[in-house]
């Protein structure tokens, strides 16, 4: 089965997401621009998914629970959940780590929680757009305890994409799938049997991808897409 896809949105959580990020208006995007499968990942948080999973199964679309964790290096790292309820689980954990600071919204934005009204039910007020206290190794492996998938954000692009931030591709964790920002080079060797991701990033509803990028897998199902991320890519 070949879908369209594109794995990393940001919703009005997020302080850099744009307040028209609503799930209803992201999963009407995603219907409108012929996606298959889309992932909101907010900022280290994942309040905005149970309302966006009611427009999936609406919409008839699959909807890859995912948070954009940032490492104690300051790495961009997604990871990717089995269903909902971990992922919100998840950040409810990573808000421990965070710092103790709250979110100024007139500088960094607001961080807004939605329901299927698009009313704005809560208010997130830690600072989501902070470094967590934990490792790239211990967020990879904390994600994995819970049947999650880590992926390397747009490794290619930024201060928080591994490769700039770091400079090479560490040993360990060892992943089987990075993302890449499509538009910019990349080096080739890190890339080796892994699969590779392009997503849109998409601040705004305008930047949600279109059908530029698809994969192929057995099954419409979060577990399939799972299964096909943690396997290793193999090369001719």
């Amino acid at each position: 089965m070949n879908l369209f896809a594109d794995l990393h949105i940001h919703s009005c959580l997020s302080p850099c997401g744009d307040n028209d990020m609503t799930p209803a208006n992201i999963l009407g995007m995603a219907v409108v621009k012929g996606l298959d499968a889309v992932a909101i990942s907010d900022h280290n948080a994942a309040r905005n998914l149970p309302t966006a999973q009611k427009f999936a199964d609406a919409y008839g679309l699959l909807l890859v629970p995912a948070i954009e964790i940032t490492t104690k290096e300051e790495v961009h790292m997604l990871g990717y959940f089995p269903d909902v309820d971990t992922a919100v689980d998840f950040g409810k954990m990573l808000k421990e780590h965070l710092p103790p600071k709250k979110n100024k919204p007139a500088f960094f934005g607001d961080q807004l929680v939605m329901d299927e009204d698009d009313n704005v039910i809560d208010t997130e007020d830690a600072l989501l757009i902070g470094a967590t206290d934990l490792s790239l190794e211990e967020c990879a492996e904390k994600v994995r305890a819970v049947g999650g998938v880590p992926v390397p954000a747009h490794i290619n692009r930024g201060n928080n994409g591994l490769l700039v931030n770091l400079g090479f591709m560490p040993p360990e964790p060892a992943f089987t799938t990075v993302e890449v920002w499509r538009d910019l080079p990349c080096p080739l060797e890190p890339l080796e049997n892994k699969h590779v991701l392009h997503s849109s990033d998409a601040h705004y509803l305008g930047d949600i991808q279109e059908q530029v990028f698809s994969l192929r897998l057995p099954e419409k199902s979060v577990a399939a897409l799972l299964n096909w991320m943690r396997s290793q890519q193999k090369t001719a």
